[in-house]
């Protein structure tokens, strides 16, 4: 068939001999040519560019995912907080979880890395490392304190390896029965508190089997008149006694910061001889207690009365005040801890009365009292009472919450700036009367951790942050951590103390963690950070404590916490 005029018309744009009559219409194919191929090599470009930020965000989600997985594994130990006796699964972290803090986490996780493994390496089983000579010191009988200590810490940490290694040597080679005097209130915290603690968080009975032992080895220290207990124990043949430099008296803290975890014994073993020891020493002080709740830090055990010596929010003074607050939360704050809580609001209106306040630069300080006679010193210690105080605040009604919430943010500033005032940004003992020693101590940073999880204001993160800092700048060898022997020239002793592990790296872990690692709702911390889960308390201020026992004894046996026999 012939083609139409119309369809050769259209063939002749394709031959080149049209153009080259036309050298208009060339120029201008040349222009289209040129902006056709621009566009072309324009979007060739965009293209690419789109297909590299396309892999850098799925670089970025990669790496998101693996800082997902790290939390998570983390938070076997991050996260097995909220591990029941069965084993029930892990609370949900918060999403809110900040890049910054899980970096910081990480910083913290390290350096208790480096602790226990400089513990492992040059202390294994024994008390304490002393890091300068690389090797380990038996400063509570041998009985593995900084192991004991750190267990919880390792299981918080999701330091699994390092976990059952501890578990082995607590199994096999964990024996109490030491001649040897050992203090009941630090072997109650540490030992007695790190094992509870790490059975509430595991499960593993083996634990709960080793804290019925060395209890039942300090059962005896409550046998005086008054029920007051002594304060030393001989852990083999029994034999309690006083330290000689009390006079024979027994020391107020000593004696009242072993209620949590001899009452939490009794729940978890459903045996009340336990409960009935440690809540009798409280029964016994509130015949007599004072008006304004503070006690001096002596007592007579054979007749439960007050001696004349010290008041003071520091050193054997500080936990038994804790206590009254702590028991009153690990009893789910019912009517059978009621009394708990009103002794400590008691005391608290105390406290107020120490309170005074520096010129010019008015900071807020806790003095010591004698008699009538206030003193102005404030042990590094009583850093702790910011935190107790911001824990408490929430009992009150609003005007008094508010207000002991305003004091306990004024005293942590105080205890930060104890810091930020030395040359090393660690502080001293106690500044006020030259101790300028610094070991380790956890009591500011454990404040910093309540009122950050209870305010939610990330400037005390900040300053925690930058007390581990100079930890890891002053503190941190080769072999472990030291103390400082001056905080103002920087000069190194040779201790780890076990409380480091124990308190001051899990504060730091837990202020850069998630609120849920740990709920305040669900867990209370004891004087030594170990944290033991509440129970709701229904005994009426132990009136009807046996039918209490009876109860908890059937339910551990129905849950397989206790044998049938």
């Amino acid at each position: 068939m012939a083609r139409s005029r119309s369809s050769l018309s259209t063939w002749r744009y394709v031959n080149p001999a049209y153009y080259l009559k036309r050298p208009k219409r060339l120029a201008l194919l040349f222009i289209v040519f040129v902006f056709a191929t621009l566009l072309f090599w324009d979007r060739q470009t965009i293209f690419r560019d789109h297909e590299e930020e396309v892999e850098k965000l799925k670089n970025e989600v990669s790496h998101l995912q693996s800082l997902l997985e790290e939390i998570k594994s983390g938070q076997s130990g991050a996260g097995k907080e909220n591990v029941s006796h069965k084993g029930n699964a892990n609370k949900k972290l918060d999403v809110s979880d900040d890049p910054i803090d899980i970096q910081r986490r990480e910083k913290v996780k390290d350096a208790m890395i480096h602790a226990w493994s400089s513990y492992e390496k040059y202390a294994w089983g024994h008390d304490e490392l002393q890091p300068q000579t690389k090797k380990g010191v038996d400063s509570f009988g041998g009985l593995g304190a900084t192991l004991i200590d750190a267990l919880d810490t390792l299981y918080i940490m999701g330091l699994d390896e390092q976990f059952q290694r501890a578990r082995e040597w607590v199994a096999e080679s964990l024996d109490f029965n030491k001649n040897y005097d050992a203090s009941v209130f630090e072997t109650t915290i540490r030992v007695v508190g790190g094992l509870i603690s790490t059975y509430d968080l595991s499960g593993d009975k083996i634990f709960l089997e080793k804290a019925k032992d060395i209890a039942d080895r300090l059962l005896p220290a409550w046998d005086t008149p008054s029920g007051i207990p002594y304060n030393i124990i001989n852990l083999a043949h029994g034999n309690p006694h006083n330290p000689g430099w009390t006079g024979g008296d027994s020391i107020l803290a000593d004696s009242g910061t072993e209620q949590m975890e001899f009452i939490a014994l009794s729940q978890r073993t459903g045996d009340s001889k336990y409960q009935l020891k440690v809540e009798n020493v409280i029964l016994e002080l509130n015949k007599t207690f004072p008006p304004d709740g503070l006690l001096p830090i002596y007592i007579n055990p054979l007749r439960g009365t007050r001696s004349y010596s010290t008041v003071t929010f520091g050193a054997m003074g500080d936990s038994f005040y804790e206590y009254l607050l702590k028991v009153w939360i690990q009893g789910n704050k019912t009517a059978a801890v009621k009394h708990y809580r009103e002794m400590w609001e008691t005391s608290m209106g105390g406290l107020e009365s120490l309170v005074r306040r520096s010129t010019p630069s008015s900071f807020a300080y806790l003095c010591e009292r004698i008699g009538s006679s206030l003193t102005d010193k404030m042990d590094e210690l009583a850093c702790f009472a910011p935190g107790m105080l911001a824990l408490g605040s929430s009992g009150y009604g609003p005007a008094e919450a508010k207000k002991f919430l305003s004091l306990a943010e004024e005293l942590a500033w105080t205890c930060y700036n104890f810091y930020q005032s030395t040359p090393t940004k660690l502080a001293g003992e106690d500044m006020s009367v030259g101790t300028s020693w610094n070991i380790l101590r956890p009591e500011t940073v454990e404040s910093l951790f309540y009122l950050w999880r209870l305010t939610g204001n990330k400037t005390y993160q900040e300053w925690g942050w930058n007390i581990f800092q100079a930890f890891e700048k002053n503190s941190r060898i080769d072999s472990g951590y030291v103390g400082l022997k001056d905080v103002n020239t920087g000069v190194k002793d040779n201790m780890m103390q076990s409380f480091f592990l124990a308190e001051t790296l899990k504060y730091l872990y837990l202020l850069f963690s998630p609120s849920s690692v740990i709920s305040l709702d669900e867990w209370v911390f004891n004087t030594e950070a170990h944290p033991i889960k509440i129970m709701t308390r229904h005994d009426l201020a132990g009136k009807s404590v046996g039918k209490h026992i009876i109860e908890t004894r059937s339910r551990a046996r129905k849950e397989g916490r206790l044998p049938d026999n």
